[in-house]
């Protein structure tokens, strides 16, 4: 396999799913023999390899967005504008 002419990700079926081992391999979900056989693929294969890093950038921003707290004064300001919203909807 060379980085010319992956035969791996011949087709979009294909390329379809090597992304989706990509994921496997992300989420931990794969054998040591698979590993080693994702591990090799990304080396062969630049675009794959794009993929991957593209998926690992993707992942840490989401686990970096699920971490950040709200400032506490825009929490007061949301809790505020809300109790406004429901006085005004009483009256």
């Amino acid at each position: 396999m060379g980085t010319e002419n992956c035969k791996d990700c011949e087709t979009t079926a294909e390329a379809a799913e090597r992304l989706e081992r990509i994921y496997e391999y992300l989420d931990g979900v794969l054998t040591r023999k698979d590993i080693t056989e994702v591990q090799q693929h990304l080396t062969d294969c630049p675009e794959c390899a794009s993929d991957y890093d593209l998926e690992c950038v993707i992942r840490s921003v989401v686990k970096r967005s699920c971490t950040e707290q709200a400032p506490e004064m825009l929490k007061v300001t949301i809790i505020e504008r809300i109790s406004q919203i429901k006085l005004d909807a009483r009256h």
